[in-house]
């Protein structure tokens, strides 16, 4: 059976750990060229060496999404190593502490969950333009972004931003053969769950409770939806926003 990103040329963001790593790791099994970007030089390079190890194609660029030179560095860093892009999982985000935030958290969350990831679609639908000519891109927003979040409020603010961004980029540049969707997950077992957790004891077990499946998503399970979405196999599938959130949201 044909792999599922077989010679595709693809770019993560927030791929040093969490579901940006799985990711990265599963795209690279699944035959893809992959190159991750994150802030932590470290992570990466642990990352990208477990990827070659295991047989794979990789490798890794410094990329702060608040900073609108460097995410079109990194795309453009894509292009220069593996000549063309294909697909692209928007996956780095950060968060602040749950309750109300204040105007400096509100405004690092709109650098980074909102506005990096405007900037990131910028660049590589320009990139696969210029280059592979079709691709498709997936932008990693949040349950939480589908109903009220009073926890998280502007968290949840910027990711229901980017499921528009997303469903106004699908309708753009479908002519074009790009398709542009979103997944939604819900409770993940990754270091930012686990920070919400430090300071709001026995949060993952109440949203274990309501969750039909009544267990928390590995991050591999999170980044399966991805790669499905930028494979060929959901060739009829843009301007939608999945939810991989065990039904809790049902």
């Amino acid at each position: 059976m044909t792999l599922l990103l077989e010679d595709k040329v693809a770019f993560v963001s927030g791929a040093g750990r969490g579901i940006g790593a799985a990711a990265a790791r599963l795209f690279a099994r699944e035959g893809a060229r992959v190159l991750l970007a994150a802030r932590t030089e470290e992570q990466l390079r642990a990352v990208t060496e477990d990827i070659r190890t295991h047989g794979g194609e990789a490798d890794f660029v410094i990329c702060d999404l608040a900073d609108a030179a460097s995410v079109r560095a990194a795309v453009d860093r894509v292009v220069s190593v593996y000549g063309r892009l294909d697909v692209a999982f928007n996956n780095g985000a950060t968060i602040t502490p749950p309750g109300e935030s204040t105007e400096r958290d509100f405004d690092r969350l709109y650098q980074v969950n909102l506005r990096g990831v405007w900037l990131a679609m910028r660049a590589q639908i320009a990139a696969i333009r210029a280059t592979a000519g079709r691709g498709a891109i997936v932008n990693n927003s949040s349950i939480g972004s589908l109903r009220g979040n009073p926890a998280l409020p502007a968290y949840g603010a910027m990711k229901r931003a980017v499921n528009s961004l997303t469903e106004s980029a699908a309708i753009s540049y479908g002519p074009e053969n790009i398709r542009i969707n979103a997944i939604a997950p819900g409770n993940t077992r990754t270091e930012m769950i686990e920070t919400w957790e430090s300071t709001s004891p026995g949060l993952v077990e109440r949203l274990i409770a309501n969750c039909p499946l009544r267990r928390q998503a590995a991050p591999e399970e999170i980044a399966e939806a991805a790669a499905w979405l930028l494979s060929d196999r959901s060739s009829f599938v843009t301007g939608t926003v999945l939810r991989v959130d065990g039904g809790a949201g049902s």
